[in-house]
């Protein structure tokens, strides 16, 4: 395994071939690196990997000092002395020194001043640092490296200018000139901004096109390893593992180093052995916390296939080429799949069932726009982040039609950049076959066309329409089943349990009766216990269903003829005629103001 992150090389690359001389370094800059011979945080790391004859470094903290190392302190005053005074000091002989003394003390004094009035003051230190890479083309013969952390801080985005303050403006105003400098451009001097996100920092300077950006990402599996190693070799007291120390590698995809640390730290206290439920319960803690328990949380389905009543077709789609499919490699395996029909159908329930037979990570995704300006950005991207780190994980997404909207003209600038990133993520190829998406909507016709293409989950898109034959006699079953009737009475009635289940079938229930009435039913017979047939009618005729029959055959009737499979339709032999029949309906129930 190689000492040199990825992401290093690539940063390395563009500032020696002078593609850029200001980079963004984005992603999981608050973590550790392995610099060859121990993990540090990103500035120590840098230093030291950039540490060459010839390149003088500084490194500029927000409200602290612009550090330079002694040696180089030196150096850099006696450049600014030279390049203010317009000659070298060790050029000049013994008289001309003595003539000019006091001309170069001034500088030597005003150089210092500078660096001292920078402490506490980013908008003086970031002019300084500009005049600094000035006086590097002009007096030094060393290159800078200029590392300024908290860029976002510095420059924050905030999407209006009017909402900075003056200094803040002055402060982006600095640093347009500064990387936008054709002398600059050209010349030796390198500056790298660290913020954790590219969206973070303002549009005025991330966008310029001469700030490239490189992505620091989460530790891999190898960089964990290396980890857990170091720290049970050098621990005092060391961890219990429940196996080896690359299956808890494994188990702790989508951890920083930092967190895993703290993990192994609290084990090797407490003496309690590390389990791959403690472990899990980490990782789940970790990215919640880092995504916002509002924009994510895991999802541990209880229920299996085994557990859903009816819906026989479907059931033997899904596990006989929707999960296998899912479970392929990733030039076989879907992006995923869009699940519609009309509310209270029961995909949710089918699908958490489907998520827990997969026995892979179930992400779900609640809410990624924020009400702050350029924040979902940042979710979004910190998201990404937290996929690629996690291996193969499901994207459970329910009513997915009002998390991604529409891109058209009308859509706000927002929803239009959201929807564009995830329509990317789920074509990306270094993606397919590791994020699985699974997106519920009751109005798939709501959802993006590009979202809805081949190549996304337009590979297939999934009906779940109400249960009718056998499978509507399953869940009145389910539903008897919850009643403990009065075998003896019945009797006398002269019915039997089958009769029970024909009449419910064919006189107290409409044909549209839905999954989620059916769960209802069942759960108001249950609590009433109605012992005899009659009470079991009088029970069931006092039910009284919601006014929403329109609008579920609306959303019945998209979810059909949006799906991408034959063998799902009612009549697979008439699907494009039946489908014709459908769109007409459809306009119908639009001109009634159905939507």
């Amino acid at each position: 395994m190689s000492d040199t992150p990825e992401f290093f090389t690539r940063l390395a690359r563009l500032l020696n071939s002078g593609q850029s001389r200001s980079v963004l370094l984005g992603g999981a800059i608050h973590d550790l690196f392995w610099d060859g011979e121990r993990h540090t945080p990103l500035v120590p790391f840098l230093l030291k990997k950039t540490k060459t004859n010839g390149l003088l470094p500084l490194v500029y903290e927000l409200n602290g000092p612009i550090r330079i190392a002694d040696a180089d302190r030196d150096r850099l005053r006696g450049a600014w002395v030279e390049w203010k005074s317009g000659v070298d000091p060790a050029l000049l002989g013994l008289e001309d020194l003595r003539k000019k003394s006091s001309q170069l003390e001034f500088h030597q004094q005003e150089f210092d001043r500078h660096l001292t009035s920078a402490i506490g003051s980013p908008t003086a230190a970031l002019e300084l640092l500009r005049q600094l890479t000035i006086c590097s083309r002009t007096a030094l013969r060393e290159h800078l490296l200029i590392i300024v952390e908290a860029a976002d801080m510095l420059l924050p985005e905030t999407g209006d200018l009017s909402r900075l303050n003056d200094a803040q403006l002055r402060r982006i105003s600095i640093v347009e000139d500064w990387f936008s400098d054709p002398d600059f451009v050209a010349g030796d001097d390198s500056v790298v901004l660290l913020a954790e996100s590219r969206s973070m920092v303002h549009s005025r300077v991330a966008r310029m096109p001469q700030v490239l950006s490189v992505e620091a990402p989460a530790p891999t599996l190898g960089e964990r390893v290396r980890f857990i190693d170091e720290f049970i070799k050098t621990a005092e007291r060391k961890p219990r593992l429940w196996s080896t120390q690359e299956a808890l590698g494994e188990c702790t995809a989508g951890l920083s180093l930092h967190a895993l640390r703290q993990m192994l730290a609290g084990a090797a206290y407490s003496g309690d052995p590390l389990t791959p439920a403690a472990v899990f319960g980490k990782v789940e803690e970790f990215i919640q916390t880092r995504l916002g328990d509002d924009v994510v949380e895991f999802k541990k389905p209880s229920h299996r296939m085994t557990d859903v009543i009816g819906f026989t077709q479907l059931k033997k789609f899904l596990t006989e080429e929707l999960m296998p499919r899912f479970k392929a490699a990733a030039d076989t395996a879907l992006p995923g799949a869009a699940v519609a029909g009309a509310i209270g159908g029961g995909k949710t329930f089918i699908f958490e069932a489907v998520a827990a037979e997969l026995d892979l990570p179930v992400l779900v995704l609640k809410n990624i726009r924020s009400q702050w300006f350029g924040q979902t950005d940042v979710i979004f991207e910190r998201l990404r982040a937290v996929l690629e780190a996690l291996g193969k994980v499901v994207i459970f997404v329910d009513e997915a039609d009002t998390q991604f909207g529409r891109v058209d003209a009308n859509a706000h600038e927002t929803e239009r950049r959201l929807t564009g990133k995830i329509q990317q993520m789920m074509s990306d190829p270094k993606l397919r076959g590791e994020v699985l998406w699974l997106l519920m909507t009751a109005r798939i016709h709501l959802l993006s066309p590009d979202i809805r293409r081949p190549g996304r989950v337009g590979d297939l898109i999934i009906p779940v329409l109400d249960p009718t034959g056998d499978d509507r006699v399953a869940f009145i079953n389910w539903v008897v089943d919850a009643i403990k009737l009065d075998e003896a009475q019945l009797e006398k009635e002269g019915l039997t349990r089958l009769d029970l289940v024909q009449r419910m079938n064919d006189e107290l229930l409409p044909p549209e009766y839905s999954a989620a009435s059916f769960a209802s039913l069942r759960s108001y017979l249950k609590a009433t216990q109605p012992k005899t047939w009659a009470e079991v009618m009088t029970a069931v005729h006092d039910q009284l269903p919601p006014a929403i029959g329109p609008t579920r055959e609306y959303q019945t009737l998209q979810a059909l003829v949006n799906c991408t499979r034959r063998s799902l339709l009612p009549n697979p032999d008439s699907a494009l005629e039946d489908r014709v029949e459908w769109e007409r309906r459809i306009r119908e129930l639009e001109l009634e103001g159905i939507s």
